[in-house]
């Protein structure tokens, strides 16, 4: 809306995204000088509403940030006690010795937390030292100074009805302009997408690749809780028809966290990573455990996968990506909150510096080279080949040449230099007509629920009285070539239940149900067609996790 008059703040640095690495990037700007000012912009309806991760958190970035955070009370409360890798058959399981895996897959000295609950109070250390937070805040667009750099972002737009006009209770928001943004979106970011277009950013790396995560938490009957068991899986019910395993983390209060993870370089497009998820719960070894248990929360969000090799440049003009906007999980670990706090650290040091010497809205190279050269890259390296080998040859190959190459890696070498990963999640996508479809048992109410019900369990809500904000380039695409071409396969990777196909009048429609949204960003990353976009509601809508 460019017409649109806005009134305008001005401020040292400005952050959007109120996760792991946007609050590691505020706390250290304040600690490097109490005068600057920060404002970090929050488009859940509270800090921690949208974070959602397994987790199993390396304290390494939190204790080189806030070396005290222990006597601080950081809510890192249950010390990770035992550590299990099973390969699952259809009713049995095989155990994969922690002997023979490379020391960094190793959990001893990490902590099964709440990532929500770690930023709610990595928000009160911000705080405390001065920094502004604004959750609700959703930041719809970019701002562009003279010379095309990016200047600010506009936040806190309301009251726009659903034809896209401004309504009676409009409120235009406000621009926030600082001398550096620093964009800590996580997964497929909407502001990201643009700059890292705008400024061709993934120029030179490798394609990006996904994961989707679906995470419940239950709670147990305390005869079968572990308190600090970490327990990960592999293979079934996924098969070959996807890449993909689980996490089951017992916390304490009885609570068990359960998740599985879904690789969206799948060819199949009858695959459902949502009743894969479900079907995965009836397995012997879980449902014994959750027999009789109660699930308390249901979420689900895309994961950054492509590592090493698909890190963009994460520093542009005016500003700089953090954490997942630019993609620095380790995938065999599957972690990345630890460098995402990393990240944002070596972000605001950056800052801080060119603002000592007088700089603002340039390049930050050197955020990118420390990055690189620094603990994010020591950590990303060793492990870049997991990934591509996993979505060439397989979960088993990959099981032993990926093990193979990280050893070889804490040497300083690789046999197969760096792997490419190929096709995009989108490109990977087959045709229906070269596929089996996938029968799924029905979800039984007790273990395994349908989507719908589910998703009540994430707290979830959009005002309907706004336009979608999950727009089509080309409304006509998803009945005349996905339903066709790709037996409509957004209707199954969603595992929030946000699109399907009806028949009305004896024709194919295609329905967007956004109130459902729990902004994994799946849509957005999988469609064939690339056709659909995933923007930001207006400020505070989507779930609300109380403890994911």
């Amino acid at each position: 809306m460019t017409d649109t008059t806005r009134e305008s703040m001005e401020y040292d640095v400005v952050i959007v995204g109120a996760g792991p690495a946007g609050l590691a990037a505020a706390i250290r700007l304040k600690q490097l000088d109490p005068e600057l000012s920060v404002v970090v912009l929050e488009k859940g309806s509270e800090v921690g509403a949208h974070i959602l991760s397994g987790a199993v958190l390396d304290p390494c970035g939190l204790g080189a940030l806030i070396p005290d955070w222990k006597e601080r009370g950081a809510p890192l409360n249950v010390p990770v006690k035992s550590d299990r890798f099973y390969y699952l058959g259809q009713s049995g399981k095989v155990g994969i010795p922690t002997a023979i895996m490379p020391p960094l897959m190793k959990n001893h000295g990490n902590y099964i937390v709440s990532m929500g609950n770690v930023c709610r109070w990595m928000a009160e250390q911000a705080e405390a030292l001065g920094v502004e937070i604004f959750p609700g805040m959703a930041c719809s667009e970019l701002v562009f100074d003279e010379h095309g750099a990016v200047k600010g972002v506009v936040a806190g737009e309301f009251g726009i009805a659903p034809d896209g006009s401004k309504g009676d209770a409009y409120e235009p928001g406000l621009e926030l302009h600082g001398k550096y943004v620093m964009l800590g979106e996580g997964v497929r970011g909407s502001l990201s997408k643009q700059v890292i277009a705008r400024f061709e950013l993934d120029r030179d790396c490798d394609v990006q690749k996904y994961g989707l995560g679906m995470k419940e938490i239950w709670e147990v009957d305390p005869e079968k809780h572990r308190e600090g068991a970490v327990v990960h899986t592999m293979g079934w019910p996924l098969g070959n028809n996807a890449g993909g395993g689980s996490f089951i983390y017992h916390l304490d209060n009885n609570q068990v966290y359960v998740g599985f993870v879904v690789h969206l370089g799948y060819a199949n497009p009858y695959v459902n990573p949502y009743l894969s998820f479900q079907q995965f719960k009836h397995h012997p070894y879980v449902a014994e455990l959750l027999t009789g248990a109660k699930r308390v929360a249901y979420g689900a969000r895309a994961i950054t996968e492509g590592g090493w090799q698909s890190l963009p440049k994460s520093a542009f003009s005016g500003g700089v990506l953090l954490g997942c906007a630019a993609g620095m999980v380790n995938v065999p670990r599957i972690k990345g909150n630890h460098n995402a706090m990393l990240s944002g650290k070596a972000a605001a040091e950056a800052a801080h510096a060119a603002i000592a010497d007088g700089r603002q809205s340039d390049v930050l190279a050197e955020y990118d080279r420390a990055l690189r050269e620094g603990p994010v890259g020591r950590d990303l390296k060793p492990v870049r080949n997991v990934k591509p080998m996993w979505s060439r040859w397989g979960l088993q190959a990959s099981l032993a040449l990926g093990g193979l190459d990280m050893w070889t890696n804490r040497f300083g070498f690789s046999l197969f230099g760096t792997m490419k990963h190929g096709k995009t999640d989108a490109a990977a996508t087959g045709e229906a007509s070269r596929h089996k479809v996938i029968e799924y048992p029905k979800p039984d109410g007790k273990l395994s629920f349908d989507r719908l019900t589910n998703v009540a369990f994430s707290n979830t809500n959009h005002d309907e009285n706004q336009p979608p904000h999950l727009k089509l380039k080309d409304p006509a695409i998803p009945v005349a070539v996905n339903l066709p071409i790709y037996a409509g396969l957004s209707q199954r990777y969603c595992p929030a239940g946000v699109y399907e196909f009806v028949k009305k009048d004896g024709e194919d429609r295609f329905v967007i149900n956004f109130q459902n949204c729990v902004h994994c960003k799946t849509c957005d990353i999988k469609d064939p067609s690339q056709n659909i976009v995933w923007t930001t509601p207006q400020g505070g809508d989507g779930p609300n996790y109380p403890n994911m």
